[in-house]
């Protein structure tokens, strides 16, 4: 989860002033979320392009919901010859991807739109399911927009990231523009509660794996990271995600397929 290098001077004008889940930053943050702030994500195996591509195979047909500004759908496209539709109910977001090539429609995940695209290998929610009140209807749905093999694809924050824990530590939750404490997430995921929304949800989490976000903010404020160069800095979070991958993981990537198809 890395953020577009750009400041804007937008101020909330009245809670709710911008579409959307980024209106639900208003009242935590000086000034409104930049719509496009995770416009551009790279290419890395140990980052969410890398990870969750590894998780998709060859060729498959993916719905991409809540596609964003499509940095990420497009290196998926590339990286596994993907046949892909994106979902993205923001327009300024939606224009942008359609401006890399993809197909996108403006919309949410519904029942109808599911009828019109027909079923998919994998439903990818990448960065999504934190931005819900009510991530398990969405999961409901995702289920039925799925071919017999097809699968689940699915990023999201880990809160228990060390950097948060030790801001916990010292008494303070405090939200940001971007990252793992983004203003507009409503739902906040460790290994196991994101275990116990898919299980409930009727899917078999069948991979889980973590991406290690070198360009959280934590890494350029604080000591003794700030200190380090790039290189040397993220070898070591590279050997810490193997070690420790709880503490250290910036998201949890899971692949998942319905209980029931097994009969299980």
């Amino acid at each position: 989860m890395i953020r577009r290098k750009v400041e804007l001077e937008t101020r909330f004008e009245e809670p709710g002033s911008q579409p959307g889940p980024d209106g639900n930053s208003a009242g935590f943050l000086l000034s409104a979320v930049d719509p496009l702030r995770y416009d551009g994500q790279p290419n890395d195996p140990d980052e969410v392009v890398g990870v969750v591509s590894s998780e998709i195979p060859l060729g498959a047909r993916v719905l991409d919901v809540g596609c964003g500004t499509g940095s990420v759908s497009i290196q998926i496209v590339a990286n596994r010859r993907a046949s892909l539709v994106g979902l993205e109910p923001d327009e300024m977001r939606a224009r942008r991807a359609r401006e890399r090539g993809l197909t996108v429609w403006t919309s949410v995940l519904t029942a109808d739109v599911i009828a019109q695209l027909g079923q998919f290998d994998v439903v990818l929610l990448a960065d999504v399911l934190e931005h819900l009140p009510d991530p398990f209807s969405v999961l409901q749905l995702a289920k039925a927009a799925l071919t017999p093999e097809g699968r689940i694809v699915a990023s999201v924050p880990n809160v228990a990231h060390w950097s948060v824990r030790t801001e916990l530590a010292k008494g303070r939750f405090s939200y940001r523009d971007c990252g793992i404490m983004d203003a507009t997430h409503l739902r906040w995921f460790t290994e196991a509660t994101l275990r116990l929304l898919f299980q409930t949800a009727g899917l078999t989490i069948e991979s889980l794996n973590v991406t290690a976000g070198f360009d959280l903010q934590c890494y350029s404020e604080r000591l003794p990271w700030r200190r380090m160069s790039r290189q040397s800095r993220n070898a070591v979070i590279r050997r810490a995600l193997i070690a420790w991958p709880r503490l250290f993981g910036c998201q949890f990537v899971v692949r998942a397929r319905r209980v029931a198809e097994f009969g299980s």
